[in-house]
């Protein structure tokens, strides 16, 4: 996973998923042995030259301008993140020194905002999509069957993106559960797009690719999503199916609070009062069993 074969996997995936009807190309009926796109006809359509874009898809010009970067973009139909997208890829496949990352952390700020936020569903995801933190009722929403202290051990830290592909809870939770799976690969895209040197993140990849036939699929489809506020279904074990909008906080480049609210008055939102009065009676239950022990004489 490195800058110069993101790059040219991403224009040349693009490319044959441009038809030439969409974009004006004429084929005068033709038998064309390649699907979408030729390299000639996008660079035509982009207004560069044929071999000066067939050495940019295949990593050997790094220092395309913005000006033809965003002319590439218009020529593929991208949309704004996914132009984006192509400026860190082609900024990444530059040379560069490595640096290892730095060990992903909660702040005390971000503490205290879980804290506060009592009554919604809160939890911060690093930039592998690694749980660093949960509270209460965001544990109990996304993911009450694993341990609550999970997120505190580096180790042991949940991953959404496996979860969401490898864990029969969490895809039984979402009722679009296609609709999930993309929008985390797409996610994932524009974070490998960012950091093409990130060995944990390579890591992650190549584990799902191995394990989950639709994950493979989905990331060899090179689509980027950015999913700052999203509606889902959820189907919870507990209480039963409630929509709620979620919403990435961004607390920095590499960490974000997703939170889960719901309509006021709704269906929804008396699932999720529910839920949380169930946590309370638990933790509330649990309290005096741990005092009652502190004291056993037995």
């Amino acid at each position: 996973m490195n800058g110069k074969s993101q790059l040219g996997d991403f224009l040349q995936t693009r490319r044959s998923q441009l038809r030439p009807d969409e974009v004006g190309v004429p084929t005068y009926g033709e038998r064309r042995r390649v699907p979408g796109l030729r390299r000639e006809e996008l660079a035509l359509l982009a207004g560069v030259s044929a071999s000066y874009y067939a050495r940019l898809e295949q990593g050997h010009s790094l220092n395309a301008s913005s000006e033809v970067l965003d002319a590439i973009a218009r020529a593929l139909r991208l949309d704004e993140a996914e132009r984006l997208h192509l400026h860190d890829l082609a900024r990444t496949a530059k040379p560069r020194s490595r640096r290892r990352p730095a060990p992903e952390r909660v702040t005390e700020a971000t503490r205290q905002l879980l804290d506060a936020l009592t009554d919604v569903p809160a939890i911060v995801l690093g930039r592998r999509r690694d749980v660093l933190a949960w509270n209460r009722l965001g544990h109990a929403l996304f993911a009450g069957h694993l341990d609550p202290g999970a997120p505190d051990v580096p180790a042991e830290r949940p991953n959404m993106a496996r979860l969401v592909f490898l864990d029969p809870h969490t895809r039984d939770l979402y009722a679009d559960w296609p609709g999930k799976a993309g929008a985390v690969v797409g996610n994932l895209r524009l974070v490998a797009g960012q950091h093409p040197q990130d060995a944990a993140l390579h890591s992650l990849l190549g584990e799902l690719s191995a394990k989950s036939e639709d994950f493979a699929s989905m990331w060899a489809d090179h689509r980027v999503k950015a999913c700052a506020v999203a509606d889902y279904e959820l189907r919870h074990p507990l209480v039963g199916s409630l929509t709620v909008i979620q919403q990435t906080l961004s607390q920095g480049p590499d960490s974000s609070v997703v939170v889960a609210t719901t309509a006021a008055g709704s269906p929804s939102r008396a699932a999720l009062d529910l839920l949380a009065q169930a946590i309370t009676r638990v933790i509330t239950q649990a309290v005096p069993a741990r005092s009652d022990s502190r004291f056993s004489t037995g």
